[in-house]
């Protein structure tokens, strides 16, 4: 785990404002679950083996404890309680979340995630509603090269009973946690680890080779022969609202799988194709998880993404992290000034205005140097102060105005500008 510091925590806070701004343009309603969750709420997601990956206690009541994991769990806990709920309801949270895994790069055990879930009736229009929503969300951030690889786990999952001619769960199972490796490892290692499990080599090939189909929903059917499986027009359906939603950097990759414990139909990640961070969000369809927390009669689709990826990705890009704020130093001459500059700069906050002024009566010389990375100098002087004026120096290209001190509260948004 680390701490934020005030550079880092900008970062996230200007992520999270392009967060809610778009979640509140496609109508979501933004809430927080808790922090705590009871392990055994936990494990009706992700199931027993999930305790290796979680932090959780007992707490003084004897009863096992556990720090959010995720935002999924508790929103679909929080939905499934409220009986009077008018559905569908569309849900968006942001905030922290810890896990026991390894660091990496850009996740520690702590870390920021957003989430956007849509409970309700299932139907391929809410699927497409968060696709949208991921699409739009990056060109929010204004993030370039994005892919949105969306594949079904129903396909997958006829794909792999057909060629191991066996529909039971292990099997199943076994084979997605291999197609699951297939962008993080070599094929002939996959091959080699799941032969020493018992699988047929030939077959693994066949599997394997089959995840690597990647394109439009034409250039699938070119590749391989999808026509005849289940949900394939489904897919298809799914495509062509998502064109008309204006919704073009998609493609179909039968490589993602997502979720091996949950997942129950349409499964997407996002790429940044110029970065190797790996997929910035995943989400899709989890229809068996309000199930889990007795609601049958509740489908439930939804996305998610690590704040801290998004953030290494935009820099990556070049691209802004932190909201634009203008920056306002207010100095003084001398110390029979100073009351004077404090005034003008309580003032101006007022105004909401972002003002730095020093505390400790530097001399105006080092006050200078540490406004250099404001945007503008507001310099109170007594020759210009006894005739009711300042001095406003832009710091960018060393220009100064004298202006009348009133001028200041008057005319803010014309005097300081970005």
């Amino acid at each position: 785990m680390k701490d934020f510091d005030s550079a880092e925590q900008s970062k996230i806070e200007f992520v999270r404002q392009k967060f809610l701004e778009t979640s509140k343009s496609f109508g979501f309603n933004f809430m927080a679950p808790s922090p705590l969750e009871l392990v055994s709420v936990i494990e009706a997601k992700s199931g027993p083996a999930i305790r290796d990956e979680i932090y959780f206690f007992k707490d003084k009541g004897d009863r096992e404890i556990a720090l959010r994991f995720d935002f999924t769990v508790g929103l679909t806990r929080y939905v499934v309680e409220q009986k009077s709920l008018k559905l569908p309801a569309k849900i968006s949270a942001f905030g922290g979340v810890w896990r026991y895994d390894e660091p990496q790069k850009g996740r520690y055990r702590y870390f920021h995630q957003w989430d956007l879930e849509v409970y309700g009736k299932p139907s391929l229009e809410s699927d497409a509603e968060i696709i949208e929503f991921t699409s739009k969300f990056f060109s929010k951030l204004n993030l370039k090269n994005i892919t949105i690889d969306i594949s079904h786990r129903k396909l997958v999952e006829a794909v792999v009973a057909k060629i191991f001619g066996s529909t039971d769960q292990q099997t199943i199972g076994d084979i997605f946690r291999a197609i699951d490796k297939i962008q993080k490892k070599k094929k002939d290692e996959i091959i080699s680890e799941f032969v020493q499990k018992g699988y047929s080599e030939e077959k693994m090939e066949q599997i394997l080779e089959f995840s690597k189909i990647k394109g439009q929903p034409n250039e699938v059917e070119s590749a391989f022969d999808v026509v005849q499986l289940p949900v394939w027009e489904e897919l298809k359906q799914l495509f062509a609202s998502l064109n008309n939603r204006g919704v073009t950097n998609i493609r179909i990759n039968f490589g993602i799988v997502r979720g091996l414990d949950y997942y129950s139909g349409v499964v997407f990640e996002a790429f940044d194709n110029s970065t190797s961070f790996g997929a910035l969000v995943g989400g899709g369809r989890y229809d068996s998880l309000p199930k889990a927390f007795g609601r049958d009669d509740i489908g439930a689709t939804g996305v998610a993404g690590g704040v801290e990826r998004i953030i290494l990705s935009l820099e990556a890009q070049g691209l802004q992290t932190v909201q634009p704020t203008i920056q306002i130093s207010v100095l003084f001459i001398n110390d029979e000034m100073a009351k004077h500059a404090i005034n003008i700069a309580s003032k101006l906050r007022d105004k909401g205005l972002a003002v730095e002024i020093d505390l400790v009566g530097r001399q105006f010389k080092k006050q200078m140097e540490n406004a250099s990375n404001s945007k503008f100098a507001i310099i109170v002087a007594p020759k210009e102060y006894a005739s009711g004026q300042v001095i406003i120096k832009n710091m960018s290209d060393g220009k100064e105005t004298v202006t009348p001190t009133e001028s200041l509260f008057s005319k803010t948004d014309s005097l300081f500008i970005l």
